[in-house]
This record gives structure tokens, sequence and C-alpha cells, in this order.
């Protein structure tokens, strides 16, 4: 199922009355043109993963991220998140991102937002343990890895270079192979989609698209977590 502009309209609205009588008040419209078209394409996506990865998967259930904010800890005090996102991950792992998922695995994420959807992949701001590991299968291997981030480069731009120290991790050296990669602290590619996409009816097939794409990053980071896939990446490539 494809989202309408409706879903669009809503989500302007939202960023511009940010408060809970509005969100009450249009609270249909988010059930209807927000929540349910991605629920539905979570299913979707789900029964297209179990075709070309097999061990990333979804849930209409849980895998959609919540609209309310976690407010506690910030100064931004508004309620609700003004846009709407999913997270597709190994089937072994948590569904849990970030630096509190300890038994988090790297995955697919859709993110829908007036002017600023995208999709990406990887594992965004491991905690301390997991970010160890990938940084010891970096330097067990490190044109393995080298390969990957530089197949990302045509579709993606490359890895995201957001989150990457200035200085070498203590216990490395700068000049080492793949020296490069050890400074990065969060393993993400994407682009940006446009309004247009996502509110054709071919999204899930261009999610798909995507999805496969990213795939080599995401097994990789998988398979130095620990986590297991199938010993061959999808024979197709994304046009």
């Amino acid at each position: 199922m494809a989202f309408s502009k409706r879903a669009l309209q809503f989500l302007r609205g939202l960023k511009k009355n940010n408060a809970k009588p509005w969100f009450e008040a249009h609270r249909d419209e988010y059930e209807s043109d927000v929540r349910e078209p991605m629920r539905e394409l979570i299913e979707d996506l789900d029964r297209r993963l179990r075709r070309f990865a097999p061990e990333i998967g979804g849930d209409p259930q849980r895998s959609m991220f919540r609209i309310h904010r976690d407010v506690r800890f910030s100064k931004d005090k508004s309620p609700y998140k003004t846009h709407a996102a999913c997270w597709f991950h190994h089937r072994s792992a948590t569904g849990r991102v970030g630096g509190e998922a300890q038994e988090g695995s790297a995955g697919f994420y859709f993110h829908l937002e007036p002017g600023r959807s995208m999709v990406g992949g990887g594992l965004w701001m491991p905690p301390r343990p997991q970010l160890n590991k990938l940084r010891d299968a970096i330097v067990e291997n490190p044109a393995r890895f080298d390969q990957v981030a530089r197949g990302l480069t045509r579709r993606f731009g490359g890895l995201d270079g957001e989150n990457v120290l200035k200085r070498m991790p203590r216990g490395y050296a700068d000049d080492q192979p793949g020296a490069q990669w050890l400074r990065y602290t969060s393993f993400t590619a994407g682009r940006r989609l446009t309004d247009a996409q996502v509110t054709a009816a071919d999204l899930p097939s261009l999610l798909e698209k995507e999805f496969t794409a990213l795939l080599p990053l995401v097994r990789w980071l998988n398979g130095a977590l620990g986590f297991s896939s199938p010993a061959a990446a999808p024979s197709r490539s994304p046009s």
C-alpha cells in the first residue's frame, strides 16, 4: 500500500501544531494515513526480504517507531515526532538501536517526512562492545571492508561521515591498513527520497532495490557481530 499525500499533509500539520490537543483532534488521520499504511508497507517488505535477505525481517506490530518522543532528557519538550519510520533487523537480534542496543544488529531503515524522507541501512552508534568487534573485524581483513564501503559510493555517496572521530581510537596506529574506517563510530549509508517517490505505488519495489544495494554492508556488519547470513548475496543487482 502506498502513502497518500494526506500522510505528508498530516506530518506538516503536526510540525506546525506539535501539541496533544491537535494530535488528538487529528488522531484518525494519523491512524488511517500514516500508521496503517506504514504497517502494510512493513508487512510487504518483510515478504520481499524473505526472498533476498531472509535473515532480516520486520513485524507490523513492532517495526514502526513510536510517534511519541522521549522528552525526559531533552530541552525540546515537543511530545511528538514529526516523521514516521520503521526498522528491519536480523531475526536473531533485538529490535533496539543505538548505544543501549547490546543485542542489536545491522538492518534497514525507512523514514517518512515531508521533504526529508530517506532510506538507509547499517548500524547506527553501536555500543562499545559491538564497536570493538567491528574494529577488530576491520583490522583482521581491511581489504574486505574497504571493498564493502567503497561499493556504497556510487549509489549512496559512501558511508555516512557524520560520526567519525578526529583522531584514531586508542590502540590503533594512524598508518595501519584500514585506518580510515577505524575512526567511524557509526556505520550507515543511505539517500534521500522525494515526496513523489514516497507517495508512489511502487515505493515497496523502490525500497527493495535500495535494501538490496545496502545488503553487503548489512551482512558484513552482522557477520562481524556474530549474526549468521546466507552464504551468498543475491546474484541480481539493483538498477
